[in-house]
């Protein structure tokens, strides 16, 4: 005899409801879950996605590229040799000087200091080239001009061919003083003498002239 008392739950209330009818509770959570990990994974892909880039953008940025040394390949400057000249007489400081070697008389005279008040400044021939070993004097007004080495233009003896005046380079054979004038202008006009067979290149001097006085020149 069933109870007529309905605080006591029935039989059929006892029995545990079936699968199907705790389905819907069951999944809400989860299908709410779901929605919520897929919105994150979103937003995570693109926060990683926006660090790469950043990342990326500062890489290129920062990098720095080797740069390979350059050297310079020009060579070492040539250094001309000097030629060293003796000043004697009246120059503020007499002495030897070593000058370079197209130097000229006036720069000799000025490398010793210039003239003194009393030097003959018409005596000395300030145009003119200088060699290497040659003595320089420069006499006083009134003063005979000297020349400690022989007649002016010689060194041992032999004519210097780029110092010697036209009376000097008279003393050699066949030299006039058409030529003597002559070898003074090619001095003059191409520097000093490197060489006794540069007199080949002065007009009127041929292969019997030169031979003749190869001897008794320098330079």
């Amino acid at each position: 005899m069933a109870s007529s008392d309905p605080s006591v739950p029935t039989p059929s209330a006892l029995q545990p409801r079936s699968p199907e009818a705790r389905l819907p509770a069951a999944r809400l959570p989860a299908a709410r879950s779901l929605s919520l990990s897929k919105g994150a994974v979103v937003i995570l892909l693109l926060v990683a996605a926006a660090v790469a880039v950043l990342v990326s953008a500062l890489g290129s940025h920062g990098t720095s590229v080797p740069i390979a040394e350059v050297r310079p390949t020009s060579s070492p400057r040539s250094v001309e040799p000097l030629i060293y000249v003796h000043l004697l007489g009246a120059v503020a400081h007499p002495g030897l000087y070593a000058l370079p070697p197209d130097s000229r008389a006036i720069d000799a005279v000025a490398a010793a200091g210039g003239f003194t008040p009393t030097a003959d400044r018409a005596a000395l021939n300030l145009a003119r080239f200088l060699s290497d070993g040659e003595q320089v004097y420069v006499p006083a007004e009134g003063e005979v001009p000297q020349d400690l080495l022989g007649p002016q233009g010689t060194v041992g003896g032999k004519v210097n061919l780029n110092t010697a005046d036209g009376a000097t380079l008279e003393t050699l054979p066949g030299v006039g003083p058409a030529l003597a004038a002559r070898i003074i202008a090619w001095r003059d006009t191409n520097g000093r003498f490197t060489s006794p067979e540069d007199l080949k290149g002065v007009s009127g001097i041929g292969e019997k002239t030169f031979a003749a006085m190869e001897d008794l020149v320098t330079v």
